[in-house]
């Protein structure tokens, strides 16, 4: 999704969620119709505002009085819900701007989501009447939302029908969760699925096609609201990726989790890309460099994420991963065990004297080690499983409580309502109850009531407490991404790919090297060139046609003596004159061989979403092969520089790796923020940039082999 069109707005206002008065455009009294439906179901929910029905025929629904015109109702309106046909909209909006409305959404479809080229100009119609009058429009083709807080229904969905016999607890009334989806029927969805659980919301909204009002304005609106504490976002592709990370700083800033689910990752990173950092670097790689950046947890699907947002609303955050798990199974518990190993949770045997208060209190066959099994006979009695959590709750040797219980039985649960109160109030250890047969209607109820969730997926629990730990330590993260404002870097040269030579002239100013390189275009200049570097040296064709000089075999390394330097001379334009017959040859670059040392890739990509990404991974030719690499928003430091490269799976190469030297990281760290600085210079100008590889060396240098930029 490219962009918005529309021009920079003031924030969301507060009368869009909580409007004094609603105008629902095309209301019937037909409660088989969503025109019907959106108007009934707005007096269903408790709504404390006025609502005034706008039809041509009619004149009276639900013991409401029909107005024929928005122009007609008598008092401000602060929200408008328009459900007619969509060549009828544009003048509908007209007219709400005119009567000095808002803020409207738009349920009508029939706008840019069909493809066709009328389709598409009646939304571009509602885009100008947005920009000349500044009216904000949520859709078109959108389900409305509903406020919880404040009791506003503006949708059509069928869960709102069902709010009077939602009955169940609310486990943490003080920790609502907003839900942004758009998909209208997976939002509502997450709503059911997490007040199944006992959590309570704020507001649960469509976004539709997001003509106006983006996912962006409306995590802004939720981390502005203090009734919201947790967000959960369910979206295809963002449209205003500044805007969202602007909005995604301000919740981590203000402590507030963000939990995604991102659809259409199968997609992500298919297009053909000319460097190997393209390759690595689809759409998705850059939303997970953005989830990075700013704390978001990213769920799998949406019941992965109503159980990590139930984690945020019922758990402290923990201090470290180790989990201690109380089980009514053997089975159970070593399946826990195993899924918190899968991840990257650990299950630690107890010390002896924290086993010791345990073993009291279990059956003599029972295992106090951990998992804790008190086995069905201590399962059939509820203080003993408690007594046990309570125990790991105390010690110093556990972060987070994981029960393991048996619940099928609605008449009695093995679960002791005031020990989980204890613990959930003492807020010093996250706990979480997995049932592991499908549990009652009154466990769910009995956990709720007493500040907790019991989940039926194993893989859920282990999901949310690992979301726990991983946002503990973003909060805990000193390191700073802030660095030094950057001159706008002018294009250079023409609209063809630079060689490497005039690749290191542009960004020379960056510190990349290669003061020492010589581009020749004769066997005897090279010769000259070698005599006056010294030493071994490198032959490389210098084309704009020919990127990866080596599938060329234009490339010679470690080259001595003149004779060897003028026959590679000869070798490589040969070989890069029959690789391509129309390259354009620029002539040979001649460098000084760096010495061996432990490669690395530092690459760009300018996302269309995002911006520049910068890339980090295991370099040389086995970039592609490995995949040993990490995404991140440029610019930043050279401190989150040395923490991204000690996060790939080849970081012990760099700290001393089978009795080698470790690395002093601190240059080649610089080295990585000022090109992501350069990234945010060039942004208008370059689409990918790739230095693969980056030669580490013993005393902390580095020399940088190959350097790639391609222009937009």
């Amino acid at each position: 999704m490219n962009a918005p069109q529309t021009p920079n707005r003031p924030p969301l206002s507060g009368t869009f969620f909580n409007p004094r008065a609603m105008a629902f455009i095309g209301a019937t009294a037909d409660r088989k119709k969503i025109r019907g439906m959106l108007f009934h179901f707005a007096t269903l929910t408790g709504y404390s505002g006025k609502l005034f029905p706008i039809h041509p025929r009619e004149d009276q629904i639900d013991g409401h009085k029909v107005y024929r015109s928005i122009l007609d109702v008598p008092d401000p309106v602060d929200l408008a819900i328009i459900c007619i046909p969509a060549p009828q909209v544009p003048a509908s909006v007209e007219e709400c701007a005119r009567a000095g409305v808002g803020n409207v959404i738009i349920i009508s479809s029939g706008f840019a989501e069909e493809g066709s080229e009328t389709a598409e100009a009646l939304q571009d119609q509602l885009r100008e009447i947005a920009d000349r009058t500044g009216i904000r429009i949520s859709g078109p083709n959108a389900e409305g939302f509903y406020n919880a807080v404040d009791n506003v229904s503006a949708t059509f969905s069928p869960v709102i029908e069902a709010l009077p016999e939602d009955t169940m607890p609310d486990a943490a009334p003080d920790r609502r969760i907003g839900v942004i989806s758009q998909s209208g029927g997976m939002g509502f969805a997450m709503f059911t699925r997490g007040r199944a659980l006992g959590l309570s919301f704020s507001h649960v909204v469509s976004t539709g096609n997001e003509m106006d009002l983006t996912t962006a304005d409306y995590l802004d609106c939720m981390v502005r609201d203090p009734a919201t504490k947790i967000i959960m976002i369910l979206c295809e592709g963002l449209r205003d990726g500044p805007g969202f990370m602007r909005a995604a700083a301000a919740a981590r800033e203000a402590g507030k989790p963000v939990v995604m689910v991102k659809l259409g990752r199968s997609s992500a990173g298919a297009r053909a890309a000319a460097s190997h950092t393209a390759s690595l670097s689809g759409e998705h790689s850059a939303y997970r460099a953005v989830f990075r950046r700013y704390g978001i947890v990213e769920a799998q699907e949406m019941d992965e994420a109503v159980a990590i947002a139930a984690a945020f609303a019922v758990c402290p955050l923990p201090r470290g991963r180790r989990v201690g798990v109380v089980t009514a199974s053997g089975g159970g518990g070593t399946t826990g065990a195993d899924v918190f190993s899968d991840y990257g949770l650990s299950v630690p045997e107890l010390s002896d004297a924290v086993q010791a208060r345990i073993l009291p209190k279990i059956p003599p066959h029972a295992s106090a080690l951990n998992p804790v099994d008190i086995t069905a006979q201590g399962a059939s009695t509820g203080p003993v499983l408690l007594h046990c959590a309570e125990v790991l709750d105390e010690c110093d040797e556990i972060d987070m409580v994981q029960l393991v219980i048996s619940a099928a039985r609605e008449t009695s649960v093995s679960l002791v309502p005031e020990a989980i109160r204890r613990i959930v109030d003492r807020a010093r250890t996250p706990l979480l109850i997995y049932c592991y047969t499908l549990p009652s209607n009154l466990a769910r109820r009995v956990a709720a009531e007493n500040g907790s969730v019991l989940m039926d997926d194993i893989r859920h629990c282990a999901a949310g407490l690992r979301a726990l730990a991983d946002y503990a330590q973003v909060l805990a993260s000193p390191i700073s991404d802030a660095v030094a404002a950057t001159p706008k870097m002018h294009r250079r040269d023409t609209d063809v790919i630079p060689t490497e030579y005039r690749c290191r002239k542009i960004l020379s100013e960056y510190g990349l090297g290669g003061e020492a390189d010589r581009l020749v275009t004769t066997a005897e200049e090279a010769a000259s060139a070698a005599a006056e570097i010294g030493g071994p040296v490198v032959l490389k064709i210098s084309s704009p046609d020919i990127l990866h000089k080596t599938d060329a075999g234009g490339v010679r390394l470690g080259l001595t003596g003149e004779e060897a330097v003028r026959a590679a001379f000869g070798d490589i334009t040969r070989n890069a004159q029959a690789f391509d017959p129309n390259a354009q040859i620029e002539g040979v670059l001649v460098q000084p061989m760096a010495p061996s040392g432990i490669e690395i890739v530092v690459g760009m990509v300018n996302d269309p979403t995002f911006g520049p990404i910068m890339m980090l991974g295991a370099g040389g030719t086995g970039v592609e092969l490995f995949g040993d690499v990490i995404h991140y928003p440029a610019p930043f430091s050279p401190a989150r520089a040395e923490a991204l490269l000690q996060q790939l799976k080849s970081a012990p190469l760099f700290n001393g790796f089978r009795g080698s030297a470790p690395i002093d990281l601190a240059q080649i760290s610089g080295l990585i923020s000022r090109l992501s600085q350069a990234a945010i210079a060039g942004s208008d100008w370059i689409a990918e940039m790739e230095f693969n590889p980056i030669i580490l060396h013993p005393d902390g240098s580095f020399t940088v082999a190959d350097a790639v930029l391609i222009p937009l």
